[in-house]
Parts: structure tokens; C-alpha cells; sequence
């Protein structure tokens, strides 16, 4: 069995793959190349108008890159809404080893000192790779989406990959294409080179508030 490595976890975002353990127990990894893919259009994210109204009260400090270990780690826990996750200790290794390198990136909602929610991905090229998000109060991790939206918007970066499409996704307007299309637009967005971290995504993220679409 191949042994994945940093270096060719990269190659396979690259080439339109991405890898899920079964199970936080899991020892193996699997690859993923679903015939149609999960995308938020970076110009059509739906804010319903009370996370709005939350962002814009600053109910949450919110930072990237402050707490990638303990992110990763809210994902990985167990809930009683989610009793079982994906991510093995494999997968956090290789993704923490990632954000080390600057490839992996994570935006953190906070209460006061304590980490309220958040989420984290991987970013190549113009493209980010959505991979988890969790809360631990209302709304922080949609609030961490958000913030997100406006920080790869006033960046350059031209794709948001979510993988799948759920219910509590296409709310935001996460949509699905085909497997061609989403490699079309993959390979258009490798060819950028965006700046996570030099970028200020305030302009951005008042725009995403005042062109909301949703519901109230």
C-alpha cells in the first residue's frame, strides 16, 4: 500500500481527489472522486438575514489560523449530533503537517478565550478545499463560513470546493457539477496565486452582508 505523504495528498487535490477515513478508528484512507462535485460559487453565498445580523454584531471574535490543532480537533470530536466522524489520527497529521508547510488553513470563531467553532481546508492555487467545520455554539460555524467567503474573495481565489452537497450547504448555496466541469474549473484555479494571508477581508465581508439573499 502506498503510503500517503503531504507531498502527494497535494497531487491528488491537484489531479480532482480527496481522501475520508471510514471512521475516526479507521487505520486506512480512502480517495474520492465523486462524478459530481460540491461547490459554493464565491459570488453567490446566501446569508440568511440573522447570521447577518449575528456577524455583524460581532457575537463572535473570529481569526484564521490562530488554533489549527484545536480546530481540527473540534472536527474530530464526537457529538451526540455527530457520534461519528471521519477524520483518524492520519488524517490529522497529514493536515496538520500541511498547515505547517502553509497549505492548510483554519478560521476560528471565538467566545471570549474559548474556541466556539470553526472550520479548516487545504488551499492550492486559486481553488480551497473545504474539508470540515464544527460549533459548539449557535452558529459559529456558519459564522467561520462566512468569514471564509470573504477572505477567498478578497484573496483571488476562484473556487470553494465543498466536496458534497448537504442540506445545511445548499442553504448557503452550495450547488453540484459534473465531474468535467468541476476539473475544468479546478485547473483554472491552480493556475492563480492568491494571498491568504496578506489579504484584509473587511470590504468583502460587508459586501456579503448587504447583497444577503435568504431567508429572514
Amino acid at each position: 500500500m502506498t503510503r500517503v505523504t503531504p507531498q502527494l495528498l497535494l497531487r491528488a487535490y491537484a489531479a480532482g481527489l480527496f481522501p475520508m477515513a471510514e471512521s475516526a478508528d479507521s487505520q486506512e484512507l480512502h480517495w474520492f472522486d465523486p462524478p459530481r462535485r460540491g461547490v459554493l460559487p464565491l459570488d453567490g453565498l446566501h446569508v440568511p438575514r440573522r447570521l447577518a445580523r449575528t456577524v455583524k454584531a460581532g457575537r463572535f471574535r473570529v481569526t484564521a489560523d490562530q488554533a489549527f490543532a484545536a480546530v481540527i480537533a473540534g472536527c474530530a470530536a464526537s457529538t451526540p449530533d455527530r457520534p461519528n466522524t471521519w477524520i483518524n489520527d492520519e488524517i490529522v497529521g497529514l493536515y496538520t503537517t500541511l498547515h505547517r508547510a502553509g497549505f492548510a488553513h483554519s478560521i476560528e470563531c471565538w467566545d471570549g478565550d474559548t474556541l466556539a467553532g470553526g472550520l479548516y481546508g487545504v488551499a492550492l492555487g486559486g481553488a480551497f478545499f473545504g474539508e470540515s467545520m464544527f460549533s459548539r455554539a449557535t452558529d459559529a460555524s456558519k459564522v467561520a463560513l462566512v468569514h471564509l467567503v470573504a477572505r477567498l474573495r478578497a484573496a483571488g481565489f476562484i473556487l470553494l470546493d465543498t466536496q458534497f452537497v448537504t442540506d445545511h450547504l445548499a442553504r448557503f448555496g452550495t450547488v453540484e457539477i459534473e465531474r468535467a466541469e468541476y476539473r475544468r474549473r479546478l485547473e483554472a484555479a491552480l493556475a492563480l496565486r492568491p494571498d491568504w494571508a496578506g489579504t484584509d477581508p473587511a470590504t468583502e465581508l460587508d459586501r456579503l452582508l448587504h447583497q444577503r439573499r435568504g431567508e429572514p
